[in-house]
């Protein structure tokens, strides 16, 4: 009654320190398991560094990057699959919201899209081969056109890397559209009744109400898919066409593979590995921050 406020009590004492002890755990997994591997990586990007013994060379590495012509052709590769993500999301995001308005046999598509999800990306690498090469089925379908309409895409680096964006577009098809779906399924159905009594139609409904609540699904699904392209095509690429022809379809995830593994510049290889993490970060914080503006 005198003002005097009192601190908590024994009991929320005890679950804060309980609560404190249950964490500790996932604290400490989460720090081995990313924040260590992160801070050597960055340590060994530093250094000149065989697998077995290290030399500190500071910036060197990343001297090496900046003038290295290679390293920029791999950098193009990746913009060029940056300009396959809006593809990623928009049709499925179209299909979805298909997909939602219940077409007849809506059930079986929905299973059918989500199939590329189940299988494993080299089963993808080796179907798109097929698909691609060049007595594959793209040229059979081609045939249809003429005798002389037929390409080899796979030995060409500019259509290679365009097979390539084709099969990541197609591989990350079904995972967004269950993720529009299910986005679409927590909208309120009023709001769409309301729209339509208001005279909107399907195309006007999926532009200025779909999309809008969509957003934060939206976001997650760019960023899910920047990671994917950017740090989860490594099989796909090795099958297809293992980086090349020449660097053609050889991604900044790939280069560490060749640099490491191939040529055992392992210091080097972790540079352009901090580098592809700096690269998804600011990307995903740029992403991040328009879809914040728009929505205020």
């Amino acid at each position: 009654m005198n003002g005097v406020s009192r601190g908590p009590g024994p009991l929320k004492a005890a679950e804060r320190r309980a609560g404190i002890l249950f964490s500790l755990p996932v604290i400490v997994l989460t720090g081995a398991l990313i924040f260590l591997p992160i801070a050597q990586t960055v340590y060994y990007s530093l250094t000149k560094w065989n697998g077995i013994t290290s030399t500190f060379v500071g910036l060197g590495n990343y001297r090496s990057l900046v003038s290295d012509p290679v390293f920029w052709r791999v950098v193009l590769n990746n913009l060029l699959l940056l300009l396959a993500i809006p593809f990623a999301i928009l049709i499925p995001l179209a299909v979805a919201f298909l997909l939602h308005q219940h077409v007849l046999g809506w059930r079986v598509f929905r299973s059918i899209y989500f199939l590329p999800t189940a299988v494993s990306w080299v089963v993808i690498g080796m179907v798109a081969a097929r698909f691609f090469a060049g007595r594959g089925i793209l040229n059979d379908l081609l045939a249809v056109f003429g005798p002389g309409v037929r390409t080899d895409a796979l030995t060409n680096e500019y259509t290679a890397m365009l097979a390539v964006s084709l099969t990541f577009i197609w591989s990350v098809f079904g995972t967004n559209t269950i993720i529009f779906i299910t986005g679409m399924a927590t909208l309120d159905q009023d709001v769409y009744d309301a729209a339509r009594m208001d005279g909107a139609g399907t195309i006007a409904i999926f532009r200025f109400i779909t999309i809008p609540l969509l957003m934060r699904f939206i976001q997650f699904a760019f960023i899910l898919t920047l990671i994917t392209g950017f740090t989860a095509l490594f099989s796909l690429i090795f099958v297809m066409t293992t980086g090349g022809p020449g660097y053609g379809t050889t991604t900044l995830e790939f280069f560490v593979y060749q640099k490491a593994f191939a040529q055992g510049a392992f210091g080097y290889a972790a540079a352009i590995g901090v580098v592809l993490f700096a690269v998804v970060f600011v990307i995903s914080l740029l992403q991040q921050r328009v879809l914040r503006s728009r929505e205020d």
